[in-house]
């Protein structure tokens, strides 16, 4: 039985002093692991969703490096999200294990990186051209008489909301065709997804009939997978 070095993530410095989020995940993997299994070394990291900075994720893939252990994570759906994250981890090639998503393996990180990148490169592109055809109507952009300070926040909030559910839908998509190859059923599929933290756009749970429908909907080419 391999030995595991454990990775966790909390987005507050409070969350981290409190143990809100923290504990749950450590329970969740104290519950994942075999009688004969262990822990070998914990890292937690207290970061914001804005910044990119990892060091105790790369402190924890050099451990694993060197110890020979397997890198396992409480919570694949929210880090599937983080692009630096799955870069991180594509680079350095560690044998990884999630407990929310068990049957994901390193291909599988490669399509939800990739989903992540191109996602990034849209919400980028889409921002830019709305900006550009609001200039273009007349508006003057970034007045800041225009909105109060709890406008804008609402509004950021927002924004960050409405690309996390594009992103997440993006990826469980991704998911189901890559599933669906490995021959399970659509009710199977459903049963993952769901269990792993995907939810629809409207935020129910998947059904058969919701992933059939993504499986079979139009197939945009994924950076480096075509």
């Amino acid at each position: 039985m391999p030995d595991y070095v454990a990775y966790y993530r909390v987005s507050t410095a409070r969350q981290g002093l409190s143990g809100l989020g923290l504990e749950a995940q450590q329970a969740a993997v104290r519950t994942f692991l075999a009688p004969s299994e262990q822990i070998v070394a914990e890292f937690i990291e207290v970061e914001s969703g804005r910044k990119n900075s990892r060091p105790q994720l790369q402190a924890a893939m050099q451990a694993a490096k060197e110890v020979g252990a397997v890198l396992l994570v409480a919570k694949l759906d929210r880090l599937a999200r983080n692009l630096a994250f799955l870069s991180a981890l594509m680079e350095s090639r560690v044998r990884f294990k999630a407990v929310d998503m068990p049957a994901a393996d390193e291909f599988t990180i490669h399509v939800l990186g990739a989903v992540a990148e191109k996602e990034a490169k849209a919400i980028s592109t889409r921002t830019k051209d709305a900006l550009a055809a609001k200039k273009a109507r007349g508006h003057q952009l970034g007045t800041p008489a225009n909105l109060t300070a709890a406008a804008r926040a609402k509004g950021q909030v927002q924004r960050q909301a409405n690309a996390q559910t594009s992103l997440a839908n993006r990826q469980a998509a991704e998911l189901a065709r890559l599933y669906r190859s490995l021959q399970w059923d659509y009710r199977r599929i459903a049963a993952q997804l769901t269990a792993s933290g995907y939810r629809t756009r409207r935020g129910c749970a998947f059904t058969a009939a919701g992933v059939r429908r993504l499986v079979l909907r139009k197939q945009e080419p994924v950076g480096g997978l075509r």
